[in-house]
C-alpha cells in the first residue's frame, strides 16, 4: 500500500509569525491563501517545503494538527485498509463522487490523532 507524500498540517495561531519560524529552518512557500483570496475571516494557511518535507500551516481551519498522506490511488487504500476493519468513508470537496474523481478520507487514529487521505488529483 503507498500513501504517497506526507505532510503535516500544523494548526498555528498567527500564520506569519509560524512561517517566518519555519523559513529560519530553510522551508520555502510552495502554495497558500494570498491577499484577496476570498477566506472567511481569520482563516488563512501556507504550504511549506524544504526538500522532501512539507508542513502545511493552517490559521483558523482545524482544532488540531492532522497528518496527511496524498496517495496516487485512495480507492486501492480504501480496499486494503477495510479488510482490517478500518472504514474509510471517501469524499469529494469539489462535486460528486464517482468512481474516478478526486476523493478524500479523514480518520482518527487509536489516540485520537487526525489523518487526512486526500487523493488531489484524478486517476
Amino acid at each position: 500500500m503507498n500513501l504517497g507524500e506526507f505532510s503535516i498540517s500544523l494548526t498555528v495561531k498567527d500564520l506569519k509569525t509560524s512561517q517566518a519560524f519555519y523559513e529560519k529552518f530553510g522551508f520555502e512557500r510552495l502554495d497558500g491563501s494570498k491577499e484577496g483570496d476570498s477566506m472567511p475571516e481569520g482563516q488563512d494557511w501556507v504550504i511549506l517545503k524544504n526538500g522532501n518535507a512539507k508542513i502545511g500551516l493552517f490559521q483558523g481551519m482545524f482544532e488540531s494538527n492532522i497528518l496527511t498522506f496524498n496517495p496516487t490511488d485512495i480507492r486501492a487504500i480504501k480496499a486494503e485498509v477495510e479488510k482490517h476493519d478500518i472504514q474509510m468513508e471517501l469524499q469529494n470537496m469539489f462535486g460528486p463522487l464517482t468512481d474516478d474523481s478526486p476523493a478524500y478520507a479523514t480518520l482518527t487514529d487509536p489516540d485520537g490523532n487526525s489523518i487526512l487521505i486526500d487523493q488531489i488529483t484524478q486517476q
